[in-house]
């Protein structure tokens, strides 16, 4: 079996230990209670500092948890909380359309697939949970670089690799797609990143009024598209579905 990092495992002690006190605790505290040497203790305090993980009071040089560690759990609750308010939305969305349904957040330079509802019919399919998805091609992708400034960064920093002789490589035509999904609400993937498979998405917002996701509407060309086009009715399911756990999340009438 495996040998644990010990440093890891002291830092996590650490940290454990930040979170259960009440108050603020100098490195004498820190360092008897794991017993620690002083000089091990500091120098995992102070890579935690580095990173974010801790803070320490200027006036009386004692430490406590770090914002990062906030932004980490509200990213962690902020996921949970939309799959769960998203989890009816989306399973009435596969219903009335008759496709998949995947809801996507950014993560790592793509989109992560949190949420994956099956087309409602009795052929073979794998569930996507977990899979990533590129942010420059996919319908999922396209509305988060739309609507969140820092997908529309990592897209524009990262190679946008041609899939297929339709995906938009080049940065003032991928550009230009941003600005017509911005201005229409929604995005779409026909043949861009899997051929014979086309996709519309739509951005959720949460309370803040920000993006926190996408939904999206994913199935055959021939099924979702009439005349090359998407289906307008398919469009408005997903435009209705990200509404509707827009408002669950808070946001309010879009």
């Amino acid at each position: 079996m495996p040998k644990n990092i010990q440093s890891l495992e002291r830092a996590a002690a650490m940290l454990r230990l930040l979170a259960g006190g009440e108050r603020r605790l100098g490195l004498s505290d820190i360092a008897s209670s794991l017993d620690l040497a002083k000089g091990t203790a500091h120098g995992i305090l102070r890579t935690l500092q580095a990173e974010g993980f801790v803070e320490q009071d200027p006036a009386s040089g004692r430490y406590q948890l770090g914002a990062e560690l906030l932004r980490l759990g509200n990213s962690y609750l902020d996921v949970h909380e939309l799959r769960a308010r998203a989890l009816v939305w989306t399973d009435d969305l596969a219903r009335s359309s008759g496709e998949s349904v995947h809801l996507g957040v950014l993560h790592q330079h793509g989109v992560l697939v949190i949420h994956h509802v099956f087309r409602p019919d009795d052929s073979r399919q794998v569930l996507e949970v977990g899979a990533m998805q590129p942010l420059h091609s996919t319908a999922l992708g396209k509305v988060l670089s739309a609507y969140d400034p820092v997908a529309h960064t990592e897209a524009l920093e990262v190679e946008r690799k041609a899939f297929t002789p339709r995906t938009i490589t080049a940065l003032e035509d991928f550009e230009a797609v941003l600005d017509m999904t911005r201005a229409r609400g929604w995005a779409a993937d026909v043949e861009e990143t899997w051929e014979g498979v086309a996709s519309v998405a739509a951005p959720i917002h949460d309370r803040r009024r920000m993006p926190v996701g996408a939904v999206a509407i994913t199935g055959a060309v021939e099924r979702v598209c009439n005349a090359g086009e998407l289906r307008s009715e398919l469009v408005a399911a997903v435009r209705d579905c990200a509404r509707s756990v827009s408002r669950d999340l808070g946001a309010g009438r879009f």
